[in-house]
């Protein structure tokens, strides 16, 4: 998944007050957009061992899929008020901030009522 510079002009102006978040934006910018490469260099730094395999952030994000549906994150998403999802991100989960950023890229751009639905079916 990538995202564009003018998505992440749009993330860097709404986090332009929080440096922690401005910081995973310039990794992800250096990784030319692309958030898989971006959550993977992100994750090493923080003492994670993400495999280098496709599709880590997706794993990653789906350990989180209950607190993140089930929280206030999934209506900030939706609203689109990025430092509101990233402080009730912060609060429901472990996520480390600089991870939480390229999370939040991913579930915004997959959409969280995609995103959550495997919660509604039943087994």
């Amino acid at each position: 998944m990538t995202v564009s510079a003018d998505e992440l002009e749009t993330w860097r102006t709404q986090f332009a007050d929080h440096e922690a978040a401005l910081r995973a934006l310039i990794v992800i910018e250096d990784c030319e957009g692309e958030l898989e490469d971006a959550a993977i260099a992100l994750a090493l730094r923080v003492g994670q061992e993400p495999t280098t395999s496709g599709d880590w952030l997706e794993g990653f994000a789906k350990r989180w899929r209950v607190q993140v549906c089930q929280s206030e994150v999934r209506s900030h998403l939706q609203d689109n008020a990025l430092p509101d999802a990233l402080e009730a991100l912060m609060a429901a989960t472990e996520v480390p901030t600089s991870l939480a950023v390229p999370l939040l890229m991913y579930l915004h751009n997959v959409g969280m009522a995609d995103f959550c639905a495997p919660l509604k079916e039943k087994l």
